[in-house]
């Protein structure tokens, strides 16, 4: 069994300790002997203090309080005591110490700091960045005893580097096109970007135009070029538009999309400018792209680069190192935890936080586990916002940069439980598999929620298409409906066909050159009401302001997966309020699901990558198939003249009398007039068996259309 540093630097003071207190008393001889001596234990009278001798302490007293006696030491630390201490910043010009555990010598250095600070709650010391090294020099002398961890070095380098101030910089070499259309928060995340030398990372919320920001960095550095854009696949006929309406001073011929290797020869020829590429692509053609040698790189959606062991986020480290400029763009720097940004931060600044141990111990609660390094964790989270803000990164919501942007809400529906395709097999199933979800080890956790997530779709599926014609009914504004799995996807574009809505459907498997033709369908045709799309394949690049609802029969894991795909409708472009409403399914993943995203984004939240919140969401119910009071009248006083457990009158219904009656009006439909035709068998039927069999779609709208 291994041991830390501390623990054996511990047990080594403590042996120091032991062989020191050996007690020793004067024998006849004058020398020392031990406490036990041959022939017998010794009496307690022969230990203890010396009361007759030179040595006698006159002021000795059991029960004196420590720090009594004049001969003690005031600073004085216990030998076999190893105090460790951790130091973090809180705010740009203040750090706090936090101690493994009580140490009055410690507290006694700390009163002598002038800018000294005791929190109450936290029961903590805090000072200024100015006594840093005051403070850690009057602490050095207690070592070994007394241990605290020092700042990093890149921490006290980004409070001490004198930066640029954005306001001198002039705008002026950026082309007059963009330079014209950049709106005024816009022109300050430009501003962050040239102050930082190009290197940086713009994190605004979706829709606030980070596209416009990194083409008009691009353009400032334009003596840098060749210019490279990374982006997803789906998104590179979207940039090769925008450079081609907002730098029209680059030739059309001068752009080449890379998206296979027919067009490697056009990447290597010199009046090439710009190349635009795919992330998958970039692993296949990283010799190409390095030997073309970038000075500039724009890399979009960069949160897709979590993992630093990744194919491609290798060949990027390689390409940006050569670069001078490099500016990562996401609306979603983090999906979930604070380990997803080492490999975007480490693209910017290569040496800034050392390895990626180092970092995930600082930020992640790094700790080493018998399967590896465990960095799911965080830790120091003020400290990396603050590091991140000040150096790297720029992040602004909609409410900071616009006043009348139009408001986001979020709704929760409590699905239907007599919807939901709940079996008893299935039951048991879904239950047996919460239960492993619960009990199961944290590396396996993950595997257990995706087949738990999986088989919850399948029950989902009847509650949701239910839901679904019910808001056709309701509502003919347009709306956006987000779903994970291919047979949920699926059956909602049946119940669409069904009902003969016009929609567009965006999967995985939707070429990229027919989705701008589909998103445009959406937002100039008005018959198209319906978006039917894939979470994870549309839940960026999209501009989808004409639906005012977006809707999600399903969850993800990742809460950014999920903001983002709001963000297609909330965003510049739309004029009214946006709700985005959850489906919820009681007795599935979703139980589980649902509070891990918001204990996620409190994580984001506290490093600045998110504003959101899901706890301020409002619940509402689905209406139950059993509710008839919406297509019934209402209730009357004589109960014996209807039909027991409806509102039908009973003399309403008359068969014999109707069979043959010609004068029925003509707007009634022929179900209607079936129904009101009826034989008594049917009324039997309906009266016996209640709720349970004439409680269906059809079943709802016959008795809708009864003219009581």
């Amino acid at each position: 069994m291994s041991c830390t540093k501390e623990e054996i630097e511990r047990k080594r003071l403590a042996a120091l300790q032991k062989r020191q207190n050996k007690v020793l008393i004067p024998n006849q001889g004058n020398s020392p002997r031990p406490a036990f001596s041959p022939s017998g234990p010794l009496c307690p009278s022969d230990i203890g203090p010396i009361r007759n001798g030179q040595h006698q302490n006159r002021n000795f007293h059991p029960y004196s309080k420590p720090g009594t006696s004049s001969n003690q030491v005031e600073n004085k630390v216990p030998v076999g005591k190893v105090v460790t201490g951790t130091v973090y910043l809180i705010t740009e010009d203040r750090f706090e110490v936090k101690p493994s555990e009580f140490c009055a010598p410690l507290i006694n250095i700390f009163k002598t700091i002038s800018s000294k600070s005791y929190d109450s709650s936290s029961k903590l010391w805090n000072f200024s960045i100015n006594d840093y090294h005051e403070l850690m020099k009057k602490v050095a002398p207690l070592s070994p005893h007394i241990v605290l961890g020092s700042l990093p070095a890149y921490v006290l380098k980004v409070l001490n580097e004198q930066t640029v101030d954005p306001n001198s910089i002039d705008l002026s070499p950026i082309e007059a096109t963009l330079r014209h259309k950049l709106m005024p928060f816009q022109e300050e995340g430009v501003r962050f970007g040239i102050s930082r030398r190009g290197r940086c990372m713009i994190a605004d919320d979706m829709g606030l135009g980070k596209t416009f920001q990194a083409l008009a960095i691009a353009s400032y550095y334009r003596h840098n070029w060749p210019l490279l854009i990374v982006t997803t696949s789906s998104m590179r006929e979207t940039w090769q538009s925008k450079i081609h309406e907002l730098l029209p001073s680059v030739p059309l011929m001068n752009i080449v999309t890379l998206s296979s290797g027919k067009d490697t020869q056009l990447v290597a020829e010199r009046h090439t400018e710009v190349v635009i590429v795919s992330y998958k692509i970039t692993s296949m053609h990283t010799d190409l792209l390095k030997s073309k040698k970038f000075g500039v790189v724009i890399i979009d959606e960069s949160h897709y680069l979590k993992s630093h062991k990744a194919q491609c986020t290798i060949a990027l480290s390689g390409i940006t190192k050569q670069s001078q400029r490099v500016v990562l763009l996401s609306g979603t720097p983090a999906l979930s935890r604070p380990a997803e940004l080492y490999t975007q931060l480490t693209l910017i600044e290569p040496k800034m936080f050392g390895s990626y141990t180092e970092y995930g111990k600082r930020y992640c609660a790094g700790k080493q586990t018998g399967f590896g390094w465990d960095m799911s964790g965080q830790s120091h989270l003020r400290e990396l916002r603050l590091v991140l803000r000040r150096a790297l990164l720029l992040r602004r919501a909609r409410h900071q940069v616009l006043a009348r942007f139009p408001r986001k809400t979020r709704e929760t529906v409590i699905l239907d439980q007599s919807l939901l395709q709940f079996t008893k097999e299935a039951r048991d199933e879904l239950c047996q598999m919460a239960q492993n979800y619960n009990t199961t080890r944290s590396s396996e956790r993950h595997a257990a929620l995706i087949t738990y997530f999986s088989e919850s779709a399948k029950v989902k599926i009847p509650a949701v298409c239910k839901y679904l014609n019910q808001l056709l009914d309701e509502s003919s504004e347009k709306f956006l409906i987000f779903a994970h799995h291919r047979n949920v996807i699926d059956a909602i574009c049946l119940t669409l066909d069904e009902r003969c809505v016009s929609y567009i459907c965006i999967v995985g498997s939707t070429p990229a050159n027919t989705r701008a033709d589909l998103v445009d369908k959406f937002q100039h045709t008005p018959s198209c009401r319906c978006a039917v799309l894939s979470i994870t394949a549309a839940n960026s690049g999209l501009t989808l302001t004409a639906a005012g609802l977006v809707l999600f029969a399903e969850l993800h894991w990742n809460p950014g997966i999920l903001t983002q795909a709001e963000s297609r409708a909330h965003r510049l472009g739309r004029r009214g309020a946006v709700v985005a409403r959850y489906l919820l399914a009681p007795g599935t993943a979703d139980d589980h699901m649902w509070p891990m995203l918001q204990e996620k984004l409190n994580v984001l939240n506290d490093v600045g990558l998110s504003h959101d919140t899901f706890e301020d969401s409002t619940t509402k119910h689905q209406e139950s198939k059993n509710n008839m009071t919406q297509f019934l009248s209402p209730v009357t006083k004589n109960k014996n003249d209807y039909i027991p457990g409806t509102n039908i009158r009973k003399d309403s219904i008359k068969p014999n009398k109707h069979k043959d009656n010609t004068n029925v009006t003509d707007d009634k439909t022929d179900d209607e007039i079936n129904l009101l035709n009826g034989d008594e068998k049917l009324i039997d039927e309906f009266c016996e068996n209640g709720d349970d069999s004439f409680f269906d779609k059809e079943g709802d709208e016959l008795l809708a259309n009864i003219d009581l």
